[in-house]
């Protein structure tokens, strides 16, 4: 696989509930060309899809649902095999279910969303954490500390989906991927030079190259 070049075009996903402008920055920092995706138009020919996330689950659905973007992110990842990366509560739509508000996600990977057990750790989980990640994958990563903010973890129906896991009073996925797809829990965004790395790296895949 060639990766010595950076993307010509990342669409990150601007929808009401994301933190997109922060995540714009940190591509940006990575060496690559992004755009705010506002409409599915925009993100026709991107190379790499971002879906960054702050907020709830239920929120983030029906942004995308409301400003059209459900269909073009379908044909894109799923069928085009564009790279994609979801961040957060980007991740956590990715999945079946969610228990927070009841929401119903893309269902892109088999498994559910849960709220941590308040009565054993701190909820939310705010800061920094050790994610050893447990596969390889053609993005390079590197056990380290990344940048939490999270009352709910997904749990994979499949354990080959599980990249990378860390502990908040249980052993919770912290990142999955399957083919194209890749996702995490942590904000990579304000994750350090560490993250920079690890963003920098996803942003060098090619459509149809590479598997995770």
């Amino acid at each position: 696989m060639n990766c010595s070049k950076i993307s010509e075009k990342v669409a990150i996903i601007d929808y009401k509930a994301g933190n997109a402008p922060s995540v714009m920055h940190a591509v940006r920092k990575a060496g690559a060309n992004a755009i705010l995706a506002k409409t599915a138009k925009d993100i026709e020919d991107a190379t790499h899809i971002i879906l960054p996330g702050v907020g709830s689950a239920s929120a983030t659905m029906l942004s995308l649902y409301e400003m059209g973007f459900i269909t073009e992110l379908e044909n894109a990842v799923k069928h085009k095999k564009i790279p994609f990366l979801g961040i957060c509560i980007g991740m956590q739509i990715l999945f079946d279910h969610s228990e927070e508000s009841d929401a119903e996600g893309l269902g892109w990977l088999k498994g559910k969303v849960v709220r941590y057990d308040k009565t054993k750790e701190r909820v939310p989980q705010m800061g920094w954490n050790k994610v050893s990640f447990t596969k390889k994958t053609p993005v390079e990563t590197k056990d380290d500390y990344y940048y939490f903010v999270n009352s709910y973890y997904v749990k994979p129906e499949n354990e080959e989906d599980i990249w990378g896991v860390a502990k908040h009073g249980v052993t919770f996925t912290a990142a999955a991927c399957r083919e194209n797809i890749y996702a995490m829990q942590f904000h990579v965004e304000k994750s350090g030079e560490t993250g920079i790395d690890l963003l920098r790296s996803f942003l060098k895949l090619k459509a149809g190259d590479f598997k995770c």
